[in-house]
């Protein structure tokens, strides 16, 4: 006889001991530590103003850190960190990390980027991303309540337009901009200035050679830039070229892209690659840099054409339903003579994971905006970057196979959900994790690498 019961009838208790419900999250809190955040947070906020008698504000805003990437969303999530405070440290009330969190005002988030460069600076040396790419977009973030400077988006919406950058390299946030809903999607002042932050967090290593100005013999390590049409301003190009970074930006496609289209020769057309060098399938690329006017975007510039039979719902101009192709274009200085059309087309196309990365981080912290003041709403931005950064670095780190690549959301379920009971063996602390968890033995060897990278 089956049983139509999808649960087994017991006996419910509260006198359980000793358990610990997300005992992932200590690899995260102790990665922190390790890399040397913790302690950089807590010069970042050495000047906020407080007589602070029992938690240093760094340490408060790290724990915050943790329980963002977590899951928390808003500062009353805090408690539930605290309530493992036995495996955390001593961690702060909720009503002393919205006094953290309410002193961090514009000097501290000018210090705070600084503090995550030197930890990012210890986790790249350990795992040396080599040369890397970086992606910038903005997306749109709706609120359901008066906050200080939202106002109306484009897309008859209500709230903000963030502008972020992402290592695509390392799959962890860098900067972002918290901008008004209304704020431009090509604004160049608000790219030049989110460029200058997102140099800024970057280990000195990787910074050398690309403050702007710099002579290019100073470059150690390339970096790639890459934004859709909206980043395609004379300004932010420029700035891009006095810093010595490569760019691969979206261009419209406007009279003299059709113009140049049309007077292309159907049988120069070259096929579209994938990343595996298979040829992509009714794909195909051209370069239209001899047929244009490409000087204002400099010396080096190159316009490249992909072109693509469109798919079932796709938005086509008239020019594309013309022609019965759908037209995506960039401009980028890569040499001439080391790269080809349709390797730079497939590199270009890599900026699709961008939309990966905006939703990754809105799952950090960023879906909600729990202060009405703006300056509060930075500072939750400024932690968020630095929980999407604790989970990079731990997957970098610690991690292998599919957890490498895992989103915060499957980060959590297997890796910092975990349970576990902490028991004391003479003055040790042993955490007992679920052997039944399938997951609990890449949490345990997580642990292991982490302190043999970070001993």
């Amino acid at each position: 006889m089956h049983h139509s019961r999808s649960v087994r009838r017991v006996e419910v208790t509260t006198d359980g001991r000793n358990l610990v419900s997300h005992a992932g999250t200590a690899l995260l809190s102790e990665l922190a530590d390790r890399s040397g955040l913790t302690g950089a947070m807590s010069e970042a906020m050495a000047g906020c103003g407080i007589s602070w008698h029992t938690h240093d504000p760094g340490v408060v805003l790290t724990h915050l850190a943790v329980a963002i990437a977590d899951g928390a969303d808003c500062l009353t999530d805090f408690e539930a960190l605290r309530e493992q405070s036995e495996l955390h440290g001593d961690v702060a009330s909720v009503s002393t990390a919205w006094r953290a969190v309410k002193k961090t005002t514009s000097l501290e988030l000018r210090q705070i980027p600084s503090a995550v460069a030197a930890g990012r600076e210890r986790v790249w040396l350990a795992a040396y991303p080599g040369d890397i790419t970086i992606d910038v977009d903005a997306t749109l973030l709706n609120v359901h309540s008066d906050k200080q400077d939202a106002a109306s988006t484009y897309k008859r919406g209500y709230g903000f337009h963030p502008l972020g950058a992402w290592c695509d390299t390392t799959n962890e946030p860098l900067a972002a901009m918290l901008r008004p809903g209304n704020a431009g999607s090509n604004d160049t002042d608000d790219h030049l200035e989110l460029l200058d932050q997102t140099v800024a967090v970057l280990p000195a290593d990787y910074r050398a050679g690309h403050e702007p100005g710099d002579d290019p013999s100073l470059v150690r390590h390339q970096i790639l830039l890459r934004a859709d049409s909206a980043g395609a301003t004379h300004g932010f190009v420029t700035g891009l070229i006095e810093a010595n970074i490569e760019y691969s930006i979206g261009h419209p496609i406007n009279a003299a892209v059709r113009e140049a289209l049309l007077l292309f020769q159907e049988e120069e057309w070259t096929p579209a690659v994938e990343s595996d060098g298979t040829v992509r399938d009714g794909a195909f690329v051209a370069e239209l840099t001899d047929l244009m006017d490409l000087s204002a975007w400099g010396v080096d510039a190159r316009l490249i054409c992909r072109r693509e039979r469109p798919h079932p719902g796709a938005q086509l101009s008239m020019f594309d339903m013309s022609e019965g192709w759908r037209h995506t274009c960039f401009i980028t200085n890569a040499d001439a003579l080391r790269i080809d059309a349709a390797v730079l087309e497939l590199r270009h196309r890599g900026h699709a994971r961008v939309e990966d990365r905006v939703r990754s981080w809105k799952d950090c912290g960023l879906q909600n905006l729990p202060f009405a003041s703006f300056t509060q709403n930075l500072a939750w931005v400024a932690v968020s970057l630095i929980a999407g950064a604790l989970i990079a670095w731990a997957q970098m780190t610690c991690l292998d196979g599919s957890l490498q690549k895992a989103e915060p959301k499957t980060f959590r379920y297997r890796i910092l959900h975990v349970a576990a009971v902490l028991v004391r063996r003479g003055r040790r602390l042993v955490l007992r994790l679920d052997e039944s968890w399938p997951w609990s033995s890449a949490l345990r060897r997580a642990f292991l690498k982490l302190r043999s990278t970070f001993p």
